[in-house]
């Protein structure tokens, strides 16, 4: 159930699909503000109450004065499934993936730190793979990509204790369109579910909810932390 977030404002960033959306969705049902960014503007219908700021990671600089001018979260939902052996992996996929998920999220808290200080108190969440910690083949490029994302989440965390929180969710298969292509047919859904120690594939408000709580002030003596999400494939044989 969503959290009551009134008067509250959160930036999520890769918020027009996804996961991302997942955490829009409920963000403006506790009755929060909410800014996305990202290239596409979500479709909310309308009113939404929803601002959008026009943004790729890939070409240009996050225009700083185009944010709040106060933070109390923010979510930075990019991310990549490039997925190969090692023998045909190129530098130029793994820079991609790497600027992607590790370089997007210091620009993108460069240009909201200001208005997360200007904040009573605020956060952050980054999102990981599960991948970095359970060693997957074919995930090479986006295990190191995300294996930065952790990292960045403790550097962070520590460097902006106490008033900034920063924490991040490692997740395992989700049913998005990112992970259409693995998705594509029941055959394959039933295979990837099966591997999962919960027997099924995870669900956008799988982790919008938890998304939601860590950004939130119940989560308030949680911070610099990597929080599996992953129906126990990281830790459980069954």
């Amino acid at each position: 159930m969503p959290q009551d977030t009134p008067h509250l404002t959160y930036v999520v960033v890769g918020g027009s699909h996804g996961i991302g959306l997942g955490i829009v969705k409920r963000m403006l049902a506790g009755g929060a503000a909410v800014t996305v960014v990202s290239r596409t503007a979500p479709q909310l219908g309308e009113p939404s109450g929803v601002s959008h700021v026009p943004w790729d990671i890939t070409q240009q600089e996050l225009p700083a004065g185009r944010l709040p001018p106060s933070i109390d979260g923010l979510a930075y939902c990019p991310g990549s499934i490039n997925l190969g052996p090692i023998r045909t992996l190129k530098a130029e996929a793994m820079h991609q993936d790497f600027h992607l998920n590790a370089v997007g999220a210091v620009k993108c808290l460069q240009a909201a730190l200001p208005a997360m200080k200007a904040a009573a108190r605020s956060s952050m969440l980054l999102f990981s793979t599960v991948a970095v910690a359970q060693g997957l083949p074919l995930h090479a490029s986006v295990a190191a990509a995300k294996g930065a994302v952790e990292g960045l989440t403790r550097t962070f965390a520590a460097e902006l204790a106490p008033h900034i929180r920063v924490n991040c969710l490692a997740l395992s298969l989700t049913d998005t369109p990112l992970a259409e292509r693995l998705l594509s047919s029941e055959a394959k859904r039933t295979a990837l579910a099966a591997r999962h120690p919960l027997q099924r594939i995870g669900s956008v408000d799988d982790a919008a909810a938890i998304a939601e709580f860590l950004l939130s002030d119940a989560a308030g003596w949680i911070t610099g932390q990597v929080i599996g999400v992953d129906g126990g494939l990281s830790t459980l044989r069954t």
